[in-house]
């Protein structure tokens, strides 16, 4: 049966480019490999003419001697049937075109050196100690590196030697279908060597487990969901690697006066009736100690005074916050039968006045609002 063009075959124009002719390449690959059809004969012989063609069509002096003569010009250099044979730049494709199939690529040793994990820790704080900053000390249990090997894992005097299966690779070369694929040694792990006599301590691991204790400054004006990076004490790499990090995460906790909004603190502030009316003095706590607040009179509850300054300098830097104090009226209670007799008589003195004006706009919107009805 005669051969079908090699370009036809994969579906690409005679004048594709390097990169297109790989893309088309993939997409039939990927849908007919063997190891995705199993026991499917067309889509195995789909995927031999296929990779015959990208054999033929990715190798420059290949694709010219077709381009001239056809498949005349290129017989018997197609590798022995369009699949394992020829140049490198097919077995280089199998990397990148398979590389998700079997998990492999065409990547080098994944053995040798590996970076350690970075740790987190959640470290609570007082609102004092984040606005003002402060040092504090933590326990982290962490892996860190066996001091008796050295983190060679190896008994000491003793040193680990090559893999004698991948030859210090880290990988091994399978048999999947009709070519080769890399997969991580089974022997050594990906490392590439072997521990003949493994350390007592650390059991050929190389790190053991120590809760490592640590000082930690906290910066002034820190909040919640801030993190503290401390370089190099998270857990210890393998093999001579780099150690990780650890992520120091702040939390807050709440106070019993103040509540934090950026920059700003807010609290509420309770005051008597008598000062609401008269006006007064009042003693107000702030972060740095009580300062006093003048309250003017007929003071309404709920009002907001302003204390500048008062608040938080962000951890970041520029001007430091205020402090917004909510006076809250507070309505005596316990009063003695004269207390209340002298409230009777203030309020009697008091009727068909003015003296409540939120109160009187109040009831003469909902006299609109009911079609004057008599409430």
């Amino acid at each position: 049966m005669s051969k079908r063009d090699y370009y036809e075959v994969l579906g690409v124009a005679k004048g594709v480019d390097e990169k297109e002719l790989k893309k088309a390449y993939r997409r039939i690959a990927m849908k007919c490999h063997p190891d995705r059809n199993p026991g499917d004969a067309e889509a195995e012989e789909q995927f031999k003419e296929a990779s015959e063609a990208y054999e033929v069509l990715s190798d420059s002096r290949k694709r010219s001697a077709y381009d001239q003569y056809g498949h005349a010009g290129v017989d018997g250099a197609a590798g022995g049937g369009g699949y394992g044979g020829g140049n490198g730049n097919f077995s280089d494709i199998f990397g990148d075109v398979f590389g998700d199939i079997f998990g492999g690529g065409g990547g080098g040793r994944r053995g040798g050196p590996a970076r350690g994990s970075d740790l987190r820790y959640t470290l609570d704080l007082g609102l004092e100690e984040a606005v003002k900053g402060t040092s504090v000390k933590i326990k982290v249990p962490t892996l860190v590196s066996c001091k008796p090997c050295s983190g060679s894992g190896a008994k000491p005097g003793t040193q680990p030697k090559t893999c004698s299966t991948c030859g210090g690779v880290g990988q091994v070369r399978m048999q999947q279908g009709f070519f080769q694929v890399q997969q991580t040694c089974p022997t050594c792990r990906g490392k590439g060597k072997e521990i003949g006599d493994p350390c007592g301590s650390c059991h050929g691991q190389g790190r053991v487990e120590e809760t490592k204790t640590l000082s930690v400054k906290v910066p002034p004006g820190v909040d919640t969901g801030d993190r503290i990076r401390l370089s190099g004490e998270g857990e210890a790499g393998t093999d001579g690697g780099p150690a990780g990090d650890l992520y120091v995460q702040v939390s807050v906790n709440e106070h019993e006066f103040f509540q934090r909004d950026g920059k700003n603190l807010y609290c509420e502030v309770p005051i008597s009736i008598f000062d609401a009316c008269l006006g007064g003095e009042l003693e107000v706590p702030t972060l740095d100690g009580r300062v006093k607040l003048k309250v003017p009179a007929e003071t309404q509850t709920g009002k907001l005074f302003r204390l500048r300054g008062k608040g938080v300098t962000p951890v970041r830097g520029g001007s430091a916050g205020d402090l917004l104090c909510r006076v809250v009226l507070e309505t005596p209670v316990s009063l003695t039968g004269k207390q209340k007799e002298l409230l009777q008589e203030l309020k009697g003195s008091m009727e068909g006045t003015k003296h409540s004006p939120k109160q009187s706009s109040w009831f003469e919107g909902m006299k609109n609002f009911f079609g004057d009805m008599k409430l």
